[in-house]
């Protein structure tokens, strides 16, 4: 399900927070379905239970998980949060189009390279 990168600079926390909020904005973990509890995650990963608790924490700080008590953490409507994102993307887009623009490129040297990122 998920998989570290330990070259990476990011704490392991982070990786698998960034992992799990991926795999809740595509729809591969859906609203309602239980995440892993912290020690098979753990075990699974060999990593300490306290990194993925950490992790859960941040993902239920930000709202992409909810827990209950005695229960475990369960996946929360992610339809609002990624919404958020696209709107994220979106501020970003126009920023770098902006940039862009004052670079002296046109309007046609953006969609040709999201043309050729598509290919």
């Amino acid at each position: 399900m998920i998989i570290l990168d330990y070259k990476d600079a990011r704490p392991i926390y982070e990786q698998v927070v960034e992992k799990f909020k991926l795999l809740i904005l595509k729809g591969v973990l859906g609203k309602g379905e239980q995440m892993p509890s912290v020690r098979s995650l753990a075990m699974e990963l060999s990593i300490n239970p306290n990194t993925i608790q950490k992790a859960y924490t941040e993902l239920e700080r930000q709202g992409y998980i909810y827990a209950v008590k005695g229960r475990g953490n369960f996946i929360s409507d992610s339809s609002e949060l990624l919404d958020g994102r696209k709107e994220e993307l979106k501020k970003r887009l126009k920023e770098l189009y902006g940039e862009g623009k004052d670079l002296g490129m046109s309007k046609a040297d953006f969609l040709d390279y999201m043309e050729q990122m598509e290919n």
